[in-house]
């Protein structure tokens, strides 16, 4: 094939840009920029690729140009890329230093290799569009149902045709046990995607609850005009899965809209599901609330909230426990992620128990700390007390009006309690010299004697060793795997048992790093105003802000 032949047929370059163009879904420029590159890089090899040589096709008339440019400079030090302000003048007057002098070359005749060098050009540019086209397309859809045909299986990933582009879905972003076949049309939500060497690759699941999120915001009208909303979505995929919703509109049931005429709505999102069981719950904004509508159709006699540590203790009958806890603890399990809430199921029987067990033990703290009998420990912990220090810091009167308790009684209790308390700090502060903790960290804001003593038994004993702490290396934290019937690890933490949040404990790693000079407090006040200025913001913005199912 040869420049000439191309030249001869100016119709048919155009013909095939258009062709590779729609084929691709790409722009004609790029496809025509390519050809351009092409016969440059084979008119660079024909003479020489020194040369600074550029190619041009009319995209219009399909006349293609082939040009040697030189730059005008005073002095020539490479021949092949500039030329002397003097000769450049014979060609054109109004030559001067710095401007370029295009050259006309003669047509060029293409061999076999340099046809087939010009052909890899043009199918790598191609190709390169065609992926930035396929990139810029879907990068945005990310959060979006889309539907496909399955390609072919590999390994148990599926691979889907999405019509100009190809997604997969991994084996364990699948309904377990389903097997869909090559043909088969195919629903799915776009969870990622991302520029790889081999092209965009497409990230598609059928096992995130946001997969259901969105099935539910097709099949429900109020959920996709925003009257009813999805507050969060827990699944165990081809099982069984709770969604909470909420009602915007006092006169809209939320379940009854998700639940539609005869179960229509919920049925069409169970079939695609492959029959997982749906429990569609009314959500509430107090926790208490919320959490028993989750637990349905368990019958729940009580809740005691920690929200401290965000867990939540419930109390059903003997004959609910089975069915609050379901099979291999796929009720609470669902429930707990559902509400963010860590759950502990007890009976009634247990609870009773537990209650006793605390008043004994109680009772027993306070007779060995105030030196009393069972009968005032007894009385003292059915007031209410739960400690020796509320017991020496509390209003004198708040004892006294015990019954069977005068005042002289309640002053000597309590004197007893400080005292005892005194001397458990000194004996504290005593372990925590002994454990070589520095005096430095009981200047960190919110740190006691018995915190100190607990640091020290765990390696902290300098600021630098605090400051350098994570939140969940205080408090503990709560692992949650990913296998369907493994129970949550929990991980203790330095200070566990001292009952406090993490917001505590953020401030005390925060005060740490600034008593060792890591941070300033204007560090700190910096990112806590921008919040507040996030949280102030008018609520037409607050409302068009994306909400997560």
């Amino acid at each position: 094939m040869s420049i000439a032949g191309v030249s001869a047929n100016r119709l048919e370059l155009l013909q095939i840009a258009d062709a590779v163009a729609r084929e691709k879904s790409i722009d004609r420029k790029i496809v025509i920029q390519a050809m351009e590159n092409a016969i440059q890089k084979a008119a660079k090899s024909r003479y020489g690729a020194e040369n600074d040589i550029r190619c041009e096709i009319d995209p219009k008339t399909g006349e293609t140009r082939l040009t040697r440019v030189l730059a005008v400079v005073e002095n020539v030090e490479n021949e092949s890329t500039e030329i002397l302000l003097a000769d450049a003048q014979r060609r054109n007057p109004e030559a001067k230093v710095g401007d370029l002098i295009a050259e006309n070359l003669p047509p060029l005749e293409f061999g076999r290799v340099a046809a087939q060098n010009a052909k890899q050009v043009i199918v790598q540019q191609v190709r390169e569009a065609e992926r930035d086209r396929q990139f810029s397309e879907y990068k945005d859809r990310v959060g979006e149902i889309i539907n496909g045909t399955v390609k072919r299986a590999e390994y148990g990933n599926v691979i889907v045709d999405l019509g100009r582009a190809e997604g997969i879905i991994r084996r364990d972003e699948m309904i377990p046990r389903e097997t869909p076949k090559y043909g088969d049309r195919i629903r799915a939500y776009i969870y990622d995607v991302r520029r790889e060497q081999r092209g965009p690759q497409i990230f598609l699941s059928r096992a995130r609850p946001e997969f259901m999120g969105k099935l539910f915001a097709q099949e429900v009208p109020e959920i996709y005009d925003g009257v009813v909303e999805i507050k969060s979505v827990a699944r165990d995929p081809g099982s069984r899965a709770k969604i909470a919703v909420i009602s915007k509109d006092s006169s809209i049931d939320p379940v009854g809209a998700c639940v539609g005429m005869r179960g229509a709505r919920v049925q069409a999102v169970v079939n695609e599901l492959q029959g997982e069981k749906v429990d569609i719950i009314q959500w509430s904004q107090d926790a208490a609330t919320f959490i028993v509508n989750a637990l349905a159709p368990a019958e729940v006699s009580k809740v005691v909230l920690d929200e401290d540590s965000a867990r939540i203790e419930v109390v059903v009958p003997e004959t609910q426990l089975s069915l609050a806890i379901g099979r291999r603890g796929q009720n609470v399990r669902l429930a707990s992620q559902l509400t963010g809430w860590d759950i502990d199921i007890l009976t009634e029987a247990e609870e009773s128990e537990r209650r006793e067990k605390e008043r004994v033990e109680r009772s027993a703290a306070f007779m060995q700390a105030l030196d009393v009998d069972e009968f005032i420990a007894s009385l003292l912990v059915a007031e209410g007390f739960a400690t020796v220090e509320e017991v020496a810091y509390v209003d004198l009167s708040e004892i006294a009006h015990i019954e069977g308790f005068t005042e002289e009684t309640a002053n000597e209790i309590q004197t007893r309690a400080r005292e005892f308390l005194e001397k458990q700090e000194a004996e504290r502060d005593a372990r925590r010299r002994e454990l070589g903790v520095s005096d430095d960290l009981i200047r960190v804001a919110g740190v006691t004697t018995a915190m100190l003593v607990a640091f020290g038994e765990h390696g902290i004993k300098s600021l630098e060793d605090l400051a350098d702490c994570a939140t969940d290396d205080l408090i503990g934290w709560t692992e949650r795997r990913k296998e369907k019937d493994s129970e949550p690890v929990r991980h203790k933490g330095v200070l566990e048992g001292f009952e406090i949040g993490r917001k505590e404990a953020e401030d005390m790693i925060l005060s740490a790093r600034v008593l060792a000079g890591w941070i300033t407090e204007e560090d700190i006040a910096g990112p806590a105003e921008e919040t507040a200025d996030e949280e102030a913001q008018p609520e037409g913005e607050a409302d068009n802000a994306p909400s997560e199912a």
